[in-house]
């Protein structure tokens, strides 16, 4: 996983299905049929079954209980024992104030003079070791993590009534990554005088480490239904080392050499949730308010826009949880070039995006969900803006390298769910709009761009294999004042391998035609031609993508995985890729993408996970034709090393 996926990864709230847990079902009568569960309500939902292999219920179990104990009395507890004489001779001081501390009331108080623990009673008891621990445990409840409210002496005198929550998270991020891809020899100078090639050496490193600390302080009975409000602020810092073969790769001059040490301090999660009701206090269908910086992802699989961003959201559900909706509104912040993270510090960006969209699970078949959603975005970005390193990145060195402006209405459909054993994950966007300045003919021209992904799955026992098709369409004509080539907002797919994928993880720089233009965005998987995927603008008048795949993951123990991609990638039409490159005719096929993975966690659980990955690009025609390096540009590689730890 990459540094800034991992860093939305455990803060991202995902906008799609985003309520409680809805209550239990009643449970049928003993002879109800296996096909028709109840809802809370009695209300039978069609084509709904029972897990499990029965069939009928098994029995009802009758159990009166003859000679029951009843409940021991209140001297049979004990406050506090300090080693003389034997526990059960101890009497309450004082009452358990409330049921979450019932246990851990039980455990030996530190002594107020020397500091210390008396952990005899450890040894009579040892079962008390689970539950008397350090509070820095994460495999264990306690305060820090929310799993109890803080007592009335020790929280802020401002915050009023009863059940309030403190959640701290921090997560540690390591990233080791070499790699190689196409790098142009630089126009001033070189590295290496004996070189004359347009590309020069491929390898590279990159080292990155990020840090993030979250807070978040929340008021409810959490267990039963949405927090009646929340505070939350998340911090991450980032420190980052690159090196490089060739200059003018990660600075604008030359003289900067090929090696950079960078870091930075981002605000990714700044936000206040209002729980401002409910439809029906049995089921706890909710509506809720968050303003403030935020996670949205506005698809099941990140395809569009799934990002950290300042906002205002009003969310919540019906019908018993199935039925979700959200409405939302982001100014997007300025992201800071190495790191990725929010730069709060700049200016906001004239970009600004309308969100809306509804789940209904169950639909249009029983274990199915499906979304439908509409996106507006509004780019009114025409200053002159350079990333960190001296690059200009707004507008992108293309074409008459004028401002643009667009608007552009992103209409979706998507499904995510099951169709018995089959696993189906679906999304089709529609993209129509305005461009302002069509960067090859400077005319307003119309956007009409089209986009659809699926991806097919059959679980086997501890295997799961998988089939994945998408194709975004490409412009086939850059002079007809039409672009229909897809581009998405701020797109993180989680799709064909992710960041084990060589073509999302890596980004391929356009040499000739363009400068300071990649052909795709790293952590991304369309060929858009825009200069940054977190600082630039989309583009409209690309080459389009496709891609068939096939993969598995083998779960060979509950905490090891092993995962298999194997992905082949077009262009969707090349014909944007002749006219900048000034070419008759280039092949549409970019090659294969083979990757293998491993994830590794040690507890079997999220709070300790090592992946280790490579990729390796088996470079087509049409990649061949762009990137030849005299022979040598047909193999390019990916590792990525990644430990994340996360309390």
């Amino acid at each position: 996983m990459s540094f800034f996926a991992s860093l939305v990864a455990p803060m991202l709230a995902l906008a799609g299905p985003s309520a409680e847990a809805a209550p239990p079902a009643t449970p049928a009568p003993d002879t109800a049929p296996a096909a028709e569960p109840t809802t809370a309500d009695g209300a039978l939902i069609d084509g709904r079954r029972r897990p499990g292999y029965q069939k009928t219920l098994p029995d009802k179990v009758e159990q009166d209980n003859p000679g029951a104990v009843n409940a021991p009395p209140p001297e049979a507890f004990y406050d506090k024992w300090d080693g003389e004489g034997a526990p059960s001779d101890l009497v309450v001081d004082t009452g358990v104030p409330d049921r979450w501390r019932i246990m851990s009331s039980l455990c030996p108080k530190r002594d107020n003079d020397t500091g210390q623990i008396n952990t005899a009673l450890y040894t009579l008891y040892p079962k008390l070791a689970y539950v008397c621990h350090s509070k820095l445990d994460p495999f264990h409840h306690n305060t820090l993590k929310g799993d109890q409210p803080l007592a009335r002496g020790k929280r802020p005198g401002f915050l009023k009534g009863d059940d309030w929550y403190f959640i701290a998270n921090a997560v540690s991020d390591t990233v080791v990554e070499p790699r190689s891809f196409p790098i142009p020899v630089g126009n001033q100078t070189t590295t290496d005088p004996d070189s004359n090639d347009t590309f020069g050496r491929s390898n590279s490193l990159v080292l990155s480490q990020t840090f993030i600390a979250g807070f978040s302080l929340l008021k409810g009975e959490t267990a039963f239904k949405p927090p009646v409000i929340e505070y939350r602020v998340s911090i991450a810092g980032n420190i980052n080392h690159v090196e490089v073969p060739e200059r003018r790769v990660l600075y604008v001059e030359p003289s900067k050499g090929t090696q950079r040490t960078d870091g930075f301090i981002g605000l990714q999660e700044a936000f206040i949730d209002y729980h401002l009701g409910q439809f029906d206090s049995k089921r706890f269908d909710f509506i809720s308010l968050r303003m403030g910086i935020q996670p949205f992802q506005s698809d099941f699989r990140g395809f569009l826009f799934n990002d950290n961003q300042l906002g205002v959201r009003l969310f919540g559900n019906r019908d018993n949880n199935r039925l979700q909706f959200n409405l939302a509104y982001f100014w997007r912040i300025e992201k800071e070039t190495n790191s990725g993270l929010n730069n709060i510090a700049a200016p906001l960006r004239r970009d600004w995006i309308f969100t809306g969209n509804l789940y209904r699970q169950d639909f249009p078949f029983v274990g199915l969900t499906s979304q439908i959603s509409a996106t507006y975005n509004i780019n009114r970005d025409t200053r002159i803006v350079s990333d960190a390193n001296g690059f200009p990145v707004r507008p992108a060195l293309i074409g008459d390298l004028r401002p643009r402006q667009y608007h552009v209405l992103y209409l979706g459909y998507g499904v995510d769910g099951h169709v018995g054993r089959l696993n189906i994950t679906g999304q089709f966007y529609a993209a129509l709009g305005k461009d302002r300045n069509n960067f090859l003919t400077s005319e307003p021209a119309k956007i009409e761009a089209f986009f659809g992904a699926a991806e097919l799955s059959y679980d086997r026992d501890w295997a799961r294999f998988r089939a994945s098709a998408l194709y975004a369409t490409g412009d086939s004509d850059p002079y007809d004042n039409k672009e229909t080539g897809f581009d998405a907002i701020f797109e993180n797919p989680q799709f064909a391998g992710a960041d084990t994928s060589y073509w999302i993880r890596q980004s391929i720089p356009f040499a000739g035609g363009g400068r300071v233009i990649g052909i795709n965005g790293r952590n991304g998987i369309l060929n858009s031609l825009r200069s940054s995927k977190e600082q630039g603008q989309s583009n409209f008048l690309n080459p389009g993508t496709a891609l068939a795949g096939v993969g598995a993951d083998f779960d060979i123990t509950p905490n090891f995985r092993l995962t298999a991609n194997a992905n082949h990638l077009w262009f969707a039409n090349t014909a944007v890729l002749q006219e900048l490159r000034n070419e008759g005719s280039i092949p549409r096929s970019i090659g294969w993408d083979l990757s293998m993975a491993t994830t590794w966690r040690p507890k079997a659980a999220q709070n300790v996970v090592f992946r280790l990955s490579g990729a390796v690009l088996e470079a087509g025609a049409g990649f061949r034709d762009l990137f030849d390096q005299r022979g040598h540009g047909k193999q390019f590689y990916s590792v990525l090393a990644n430990l994340t730890l996360a309390f």
